[in-house]
């Protein structure tokens, strides 16, 4: 991967739809090299998706939330079906510490958030923390150059 490649990436995490012909315009190439160093990106797994931002709250989830579950290793699988099963289930990470998995989710009303914990606690103990406000949303990584 080189600087082109580097810049590429940075324009499309700032927005996903723009065009060959802009991005060919402001890394100096064609049309056809940007689409095959797209492809390659792709190919590679480093461009793995475009995608829209969209606000849960105009869609009427206002209720955003981060949930800590402590799952066992023997229901790992069976979790991760579960969890991918659940549209409300934005992310999914493993991760360090105290729990095992942190979940972030949408919903309409605490009162759905609160029956979704309980489906969760079949899989073991939970925190969770809901979100008042987000100061830093999600943004792409920096690609350096």
């Amino acid at each position: 991967m080189d600087d082109i490649d580097r810049k590429i990436l940075k324009l499309l995490q700032e927005n996903a739809r723009m065009s060959l012909k802009a991005i060919a315009e402001k890394t100096f190439l064609s049309s056809p090299a940007v689409s095959a160093r797209m492809e390659k990106l792709e190919k590679e797994g480093i461009l793995s998706g475009y995608h829209a931002v969209v606000d849960p709250i105009k869609l009427g989830y206002h209720i955003i939330a981060y949930i800590n579950l402590n799952v066992m290793a023997d229901d790992k699988e069976k979790f991760y079906a579960y969890a991918q099963a659940v549209p409300n289930v934005l992310e999914c990470s493993c991760v360090t510490g105290e729990y095992s998995m942190l979940l972030k989710v949408a919903f309409g009303s605490t009162m759905e958030l609160d029956h979704f914990i309980g489906q969760l606690q079949r899989f073991g103990k939970t925190s969770t923390q809901i979100v008042f406000s987000t100061h830093v949303g999600p943004r792409g990584v920096d690609v350096g150059g």
